[in-house]
């Protein structure tokens, strides 16, 4: 097994639609799982989808562990888990905004529309198939993941690029950490909790 290179914002497999996995029981399909299980695991990050280590294939592995659960979420932890063929369909009418970030995008983060229920069906590497129904933060990963799949990175996503802001200036989110922290994902806390202007940008935007 190895750990893989990542993919940034600017290659052109990002942009691409990936190819459907035609054998999901394949060895060689399991060995790509597990380089982006140890990829993530080295990283120390939630999700990763298969273009993103430079594969055009529709797999992502992911995992929602306890301390990236928001305070004020009732999702409960899920163990790392490979989506084969993932299809997202949404169970809500309209979108919520979520912070997020990117693997393949350094350094920035952004606000983004997402769905806040979504049904997620797939196939495992055993070649069974699964559905499932995901809320809030969950959702947001698996939508976030599956746009690897059809080319898109989350600033496509976005409504107002003003939310679209580095990691060493979390204004917008620093706003949004102050008024509804249960709500966040903590990773995103410690980026305004280590932000040294924190508290005179709230100041600016308080007058």
């Amino acid at each position: 097994m190895a750990i893989r290179s990542i993919a940034k914002m600017g290659h052109p497999i990002l942009r691409q639609i990936a190819e459907s996995v035609e054998d999901p029981t394949s060895p060689k399909i399991a060995r790509l799982a597990e380089d982006m299980r140890e990829t993530l695991e080295h990283i120390g990050a939630s999700g990763i989808a298969a273009p993103q280590v430079f594969v055009s294939k529709r797999l992502v592995v992911y995992r929602m562990i306890a301390v990236r659960i928001p305070t004020g979420s009732s999702i409960e932890p899920v163990d790392w888990t490979v989506l084969v063929n993932p299809i997202i369909t949404p169970l809500a009418e309209k979108t919520v905004p979520v912070w997020e970030r990117c693997l393949s995008i350094p350094g920035l983060h952004g606000k983004v529309p997402r769905y806040p229920r979504v049904s997620l069906s797939y196939q495992t590497l055993s070649g069974s198939s699964v559905s499932v129904e995901a809320h809030s933060t969950w959702a947001a990963l698996l939508q976030h993941e599956c746009d690897h799949l059809d080319g898109r990175l989350y600033p496509s996503r976005m409504d107002d690029m003003s939310l679209l802001c580095f990691n060493d200036s979390p204004g917008a989110l620093a706003e949004d950490a102050a008024t509804q922290p249960d709500q966040l994902d903590p990773l995103f806390l410690d980026l305004v909790t280590h932000w040294p202007d924190r508290e005179r940008w709230l100041a600016t935007v308080a007058n």
